[in-house]
């Protein structure tokens, strides 16, 4: 693979110039929210969303950034600005409201300051400077931040306001994430915030991943993919299920192992370090039960039998799934923990040390058991294995290793 041009086409908040296939999704979203002189009263809220890898994301910060291009042409206001939240990395409502008046000023630390108190903060300074403003509320899911003050800030800023001191710029307001948790957010909301009907995306397609691998690589290393290497994304891709997120995971894991991308990876004799073989499974389940920061083994337990049970295996067990953490650590991306609480008194937590997405791992293939199958099956479960073996120099009777990932 030659050297990465340009890496930042993979960085998880780059916003591409079209969205594949979701050209009509951005433009009902812009046609809600009527910028720049919307006619319907506020609060101008708009939600999105969808499984993971539909979308949501990118078609939010398309909208967003479609919506400050027509502030700028009709000229209305001090020049609009996009303030964007991931609420995964968030701790609670305080720390979104923290992270919105840090996107003012750099400085800010929210400690020691109450959650309302920051609010009106915000809000004071977005109207002392008078900016049009876009908030992007990312990642929003079941079990994350309280987002209703957030939004019955913005609906009604003026109580925010100092005596005497009413009105603020055109705001806008934009929610991404799973359909459940928009759901958890409509249920929160008062009687007197109503929330539209939200922007639903459908799973992307094995066209629309083809067509969205191509795009972002031909960006990132400056010549098209060749055909096989896009097949092999699209694939993988399709079998985590992991949609348009997974396979630009794919393209930057490669960038990573490249090591064109997000730093130097550092080894003692100065080479790339080796992939962590685990289960692409298990990566998944620490990525979506931590979501970057930490969660009880638990959840990770549960969420990779959930997965196993998708692809049609069976579940790692208890001892098996620690191993794999256990190598993870050894590598330097999660670290283990115990923390107060659980039936006895304790439980064990994995802190993400090293973002997902920079993680270098190859995907250990098992034997897949089938529920209705038994465990000798191998050759049920790879009808071409003997193909395969001889393509990829593995031994006959033994499932071959995937690619690194």
């Amino acid at each position: 693979m030659q050297p990465i041009a340009h890496p930042e086409v993979l960085a998880r908040d780059w916003v591409p110039p079209v969205v594949v296939d979701r050209s009509r999704e951005v433009a009902e979203i812009v046609r809600r929210l009527n910028p720049p002189r919307p006619v319907a009263p506020p609060p101008w809220i708009v939600g999105v969303t969808g499984a993971s890898g539909s979308g949501t994301s990118a078609v939010a910060r398309r909208a967003a950034r479609e919506v400050l291009d027509r502030i700028r042409v009709e000229g209305v206001g001090n020049r609009p600005r996009l303030v964007s939240v991931r609420t995964s990395g968030a701790r609670g409502t305080h720390g979104v409201a923290a992270a919105l008046l840090r996107s003012l000023d750099e400085g800010f630390d929210g400690r020691g300051f109450p959650a309302a108190e920051i609010l009106a903060g915000f809000l004071r300074r977005l109207r002392r400077e008078g900016q049009p403003v876009v908030i992007l509320l990312d990642d929003v899911h079941v079990g994350g931040p309280d987002l209703i003050p957030i939004l019955r800030a913005v609906a009604a800023p003026d109580r925010f306001l100092p005596e005497a001191e009413v009105g603020l710029p055109p705001l806008w307001t934009l929610l991404a994430g799973s359909p459940e948790g928009w759901a958890t957010v409509v249920a929160g909301t008062p009687s007197s915030l109503v929330l539209g009907r939200p922007i639903g995306l459908e799973t992307y397609g094995g066209a629309a991943l083809e067509q969205i691998v191509r795009d972002r690589w031909t960006r990132a290393w400056g010549h098209p993919p060749a055909a096989a290497e896009v097949a092999r994304v699209v694939e993988t891709a399709l079998e985590d299920g992991g949609g348009a997120k997974r396979a630009i995971d794919l393209l930057r894991r490669a960038a990573v192992r490249e090591g064109h991308a997000w730093g130097d990876l550092p080894t003692a004799s100065g080479l790339r370090p080796p992939a962590v073989e685990v289960e692409l499974r298990v990566v998944r389940a620490i990525e979506e039960a931590a979501r970057d920061r930490e969660a009880a083994v638990g959840d990770v337990r549960r969420r990779e039998a959930e997965l196993a049970e998708a692809q049609g295996a069976r579940p790692h067990p208890a001892t098996t799934l620690w191993r794999r953490i256990v190598t993870l650590e050894r590598a330097g991306y999660v670290a283990r923990a115990i923390r107060p609480g659980g039936i006895g008194g304790t439980r064990s937590v994995l802190r993400v040390l090293t973002p997902v997405e920079e993680w270098i791992t190859a995907s250990r293939r098992t034997e897949i058991r089938q529920a209705s199958a038994p465990w000798t099956s191998a050759r049920e479960a790879w009808p071409d294995l003997g193909k395969r073996a001889a393509e990829e120099g593995v031994l006959p009777g033994r499932p071959p290793v995937g690619p690194a990932d």
